[in-house]
């Protein structure tokens, strides 16, 4: 069986699992809602102080969603042995990953675009001048979140302490993609906007390269 068929299937039924309850994305948006409101309360969300840590702040609650929200991709497919089932099918463990890290990014894209007008409204930032450059920092910045959150998940889900694995694996990995992130949104949030293309090719490289080792790697991860 080739690749994009059975990530196709494996996408959709990820997709329907999540929509149907959407219990996970509910929960993550309501945290990440504190987050942000508690963040707003520790100075003056004047447009100058906003600018200087509205970026950091924005993608430290994004890293909160992620690990929130990335924990579960494999642990719930313990309950019935299901990725012992997809293991033994005849399909190549890659679309396995594939299709977790996709569904993944648009979990996490779905709580983004809930979540920007409220980041703006709470930092009194003006963002819709900026908006299609935000949109792809944000793409390649919650790729690389998804991408590493969901080899980690895979790989830790297996272990005794795993809530707390998780992000501990997270963290030294995904510190270069979150300051190259954090780095470019403040570029865009200047008085003279500008996206970077040295933050922004960092990404796009950072991203192909944990893509490729996933792909090339994949059945080694999804073994017990």
């Amino acid at each position: 069986m080739g690749f994009s068929a059975p990530t196709g299937i494996l996408l959709a039924k990820e997709l329907r699992t999540e929509f149907r309850t959407r219990e996970l994305l509910a929960t993550t948006v309501v945290f990440v809602l504190m987050v942000l409101v508690l963040f707003s309360f520790t100075f003056d969300p004047t447009s100058v102080e906003s600018r200087r840590f509205g970026p950091g702040l924005l993608w430290l609650a994004l890293l909160f969603a992620g690990s929130l929200m990335l924990h579960p991709s494999f642990v719930r497919e313990q309950t019935n042995d299901t990725l012992a089932a997809l293991r033994l099918a005849p399909i190549d463990p890659a679309a396995i990953l594939a299709a977790k890290i996709l569904a993944n990014l648009v979990f996490l894209l779905t709580a983004e675009v809930v979540l920007l007008p409220v980041f703006a409204a709470l930092y009194n930032l003006g963002l819709w001048p900026v908006l299609g450059r935000l949109a792809v920092v944000l793409f390649f910045g919650t790729l690389a979140l998804a991408t590493i959150g969901t080899v980690f998940s895979a790989i830790s889900s297996q272990a005794r302490m795993r809530e707390l694995l998780l992000p501990l694996l997270l963290l030294p990995l995904l510190t270069p993609a979150l300051i190259a992130a954090a780095e470019a949104t403040a570029g865009l949030l200047e008085n003279e906007p500008s996206l970077s293309p040295v933050w922004s090719v960092f990404l796009i490289a950072y991203d192909a390269i944990f893509l490729t080792a996933t792909w090339l790697f994949g059945e080694y991860l999804l073994e017990e």
